[in-house]
């Protein structure tokens, strides 16, 4: 058998057991393995689908140039297929991603522009403005847009989805996979629902991102966002080919957590995958503390893509040590904390918003606590600090008299206990005050820096 080209080998990637996860517990555990897409990567089904509907729609027209954000995969995929097809690539990227990416690019004969991470996504510099910038000026160009082009999710819902139900012989009861630009879990998702709606399907987040935030409160808060180094997953926007009605939970990854267990991939599983691998397998792993498999249950981990995009990075033992992860770990779990007996017997002292900041001081006062929710009804409606109580009062004294709804800021945000204490700590620096962690059905329980600061000290 033989292909016409390298076009006809995207998709029909393998199932794999995983042998060293979830050993001696019943149910079994697949891994989709879509590095073997010809550009190593799962992206390479969304270039081949959004080129044709481009094509067929007009939007691309011979001989034109293709210009896209990305983070390296979906560029290969988009390169791959212009290369048979005659186009031109230019792509923008950041800097935070691999250089084996930027580089295998560039040796396809892409034009690639590396833009900076921590900006805006409507910041003139980030990767996302600069490659609008350009199809706007070079001509005869195509901007496919993978977050927002429906095309993207369509690819999965046509191919992945299927090859999963196909694979499996229907039994798939789990459905774990990051989420980036939203199409593969969407478009998968859709697929498996329809013929399953019983079927799990967890999303996996990075933590700096704004999905599981979003997802569980239905409000983009800009302050759960946060630098991270994972690449392929996690966002700052919201695309449009996310659905989340499809999803049942998301769970955020650290850092750290996903390279540690990219590399137990390799070494115990034999599978040199990328970051967001071990993100999917770790996020996996966490759900079923939770929520064990029972006997016949299927849970299929989507591996995204290849470790030879991350030599230098996660398979660099100089580049873990100097971002700390190859240290051994001594840093308590947020679950471990809130039951330290000084935290659990603590009570949540709140204010009503009808009630004068005077009376506001008089509580933080009498409880020697420095932040202060204000609660109306059941419901947490905004929060105080001492910070925020002096720059009132210097600015007047009258302030006392006002009301705390008059002047009071956002809630605290609300997080689960199964986070990890980085997460926790990435929000209180970047002006969070406190944090309110859920414990079971009871009220929840204040984090403050004090807090976490004890808490780290106690554990060395």
């Amino acid at each position: 058998m033989w292909y016409r080209s390298i076009i006809e080998t995207i998709g029909n990637t393998p199932l794999v057991a995983l042998n060293t996860f979830n050993q001696n517990k019943p149910g079994c555990i697949l891994a989709k393995m879509e590095f073997f897409n010809p550009g190593q990567s799962v992206k390479d089904r969304i270039a081949l689908k959004m080129i044709e509907d481009a094509e067929k729609s007009g939007e691309l027209k011979p001989g034109g140039t293709i210009i896209e954000g990305t983070s390296g995969n979906t560029g290969m995929g988009l390169a791959l297929i212009a290369a048979i097809k005659g186009y031109s690539c230019v792509f923008t990227t950041t800097d935070k991603q691999s250089m084996e990416k930027v580089n295998l690019l560039r040796a396809l004969g892409c034009e690639v522009k590396i833009c900076p991470t921590n900006v805006e996504p409507d910041d003139p510099r980030s990767y996302y403005s600069v490659a609008k910038k350009l199809s706007k000026e070079i001509p005869d160009s195509w901007y496919p847009n993978q977050y927002d082009n429906l095309s993207n999710r369509q690819a999965h819902y046509e191919t992945t989805g299927p090859e999963l139900w196909e694979g499996t012989e229907g039994k798939i009861t789990h459905f774990v996979a990051g989420i980036g630009t939203g199409g593969t879990i969407s478009g998968t998702a859709r697929y498996l629902k329809e013929k399953n709606p019983d079927i799990k399907v967890i999303g996996i987040d990075s933590v700096g991102s704004i999905y599981k935030s979003y997802f569980e409160t239905g409000v983009f808060d800009k302050r759960h966002i946060a630098p991270y180094l994972t690449e392929g997953i996690g966002e700052d926007i919201i695309p449009e080919n996310v659905d989340f009605a499809l999803i049942d939970e998301i769970i955020q990854c650290p850092d750290r957590e996903a390279f540690v267990t990219t590399r137990k991939l390799a070494r115990k599983e034999g599978l040199f995958v990328g970051g967001s691998s071990g993100s999917a397998v770790w996020g996996a792993e966490h759900y079923l503390k939770r929520y064990p498999m029972k006997e016949g249950d299927v849970m299929v981990i989507l591996l995204p893509d290849s470790g030879t995009r991350y030599v230098s990075k996660v398979y660099n033992d100089e580049w873990m040590k100097t971002n700390g992860f190859l240290e051994e770990k001594t840093i308590p779990e947020i679950d471990e904390i809130i039951r330290s007996e000084e935290i659990r017997n603590r009570k949540l002292i709140t204010v009503k918003p009808s009630e004068t900041l005077d009376q506001a001081i008089r509580i933080m006062n009498k409880h020697s606590i420095s932040q202060l929710p204000v609660k109306e009804g059941n419901e947490i409606v905004g929060s105080l600090s001492e910070s925020k109580i002096l720059n009132l009062l210097l600015e007047s004294p009258h302030f006392r008299d006002k009301e705390v709804g008059t002047v009071m800021d956002e809630p605290f945000p609300i997080v689960a206990n199964d986070l990890n204490i980085d997460q926790i700590t990435r929000m209180l620096k970047g002006g969070v005050t406190a944090v309110l962690v859920t414990v079971d059905d009871v009220d929840p329980v204040i984090l403050t820096r004090s807090d976490l600061i004890n808490a780290l000290v106690i554990s060395k």
